[in-house]
C-alpha cells in the first residue's frame, strides 16, 4: 500500500494544504479516496482518457451560464464587438484554442512529456494559486518552442 505514487499523492496533499490550494486539495483526496476504496483500476484509465475533455466541458458550461440566465444577451455581444479589447480577447481565445489543439498532438506523440508538464502545472497551482488548465496550453507552448528550435537548428 505504501508505493511510490502514493507518497506522490500524500506529498502533493501536503503541498496543497500549505499553499490552501481547495481545487488541489479536494483533487488529490478523491484520488486518494478512490486508490483507498480500491476502484484506481477501473475508474483513473477513464478519468486519464477523458477527465480533461470532462474539464473542458464544465469549464464551458460554467462560462456559458451568464448566456443562459440572460445576463449577457445580444445588446451585450454588439456592444462588445465596438470595444478593441473585446477583438484582443476574441484573438486570444482563438489564439489559445490553436495552441492548445498542438498541445494535445504532443501529448499524444510525446507522452514523456506530460511528467514535465504535470509537475510544472502542480507547482503553479499549488505555490501561485494558478489554475489547472496548464497541461494542454502548457504542452501547446512546448511544441510551439520545439517547432521553433527545429526551424532555428536547421
Amino acid at each position: 500500500m505504501f508505493t511510490q505514487a502514493n507518497l506522490f499523492l500524500v506529498l502533493l496533499l501536503v503541498i496543497a494544504l500549505i499553499a490552501k490550494n481547495n481545487s488541489l486539495i479536494l483533487a488529490v483526496s478523491v484520488l486518494i479516496g478512490i486508490k483507498l476504496i480500491g476502484l484506481d483500476q477501473k475508474i483513473f484509465p477513464v478519468l486519464q482518457s477523458k477527465g480533461i475533455n470532462w474539464g473542458v466541458t464544465v469549464i464551458t458550461i460554467a462560462v456559458l451560464v451568464p448566456i443562459a440566465t440572460g445576463d449577457i444577451g445580444f445588446k451585450q455581444l454588439g456592444e462588445a464587438v465596438k470595444s478593441s479589447y473585446a477583438w484582443i480577447a476574441l484573438g486570444a481565445g482563438i489564439l489559445v484554442a490553436l495552441i492548445a489543439k498542438n498541445g494535445i498532438v504532443l501529448l499524444e506523440n510525446d507522452p514523456h512529456i506530460t511528467t514535465a508538464l504535470v509537475f510544472g502545472t502542480i507547482l503553479a497551482v499549488s505555490l501561485f494559486k494558478g489554475v489547472a488548465v496548464g497541461p494542454l496550453i502548457g504542452a501547446g507552448i512546448a511544441y510551439l518552442a520545439m517547432q521553433a528550435v527545429k526551424f532555428f537548428s536547421g
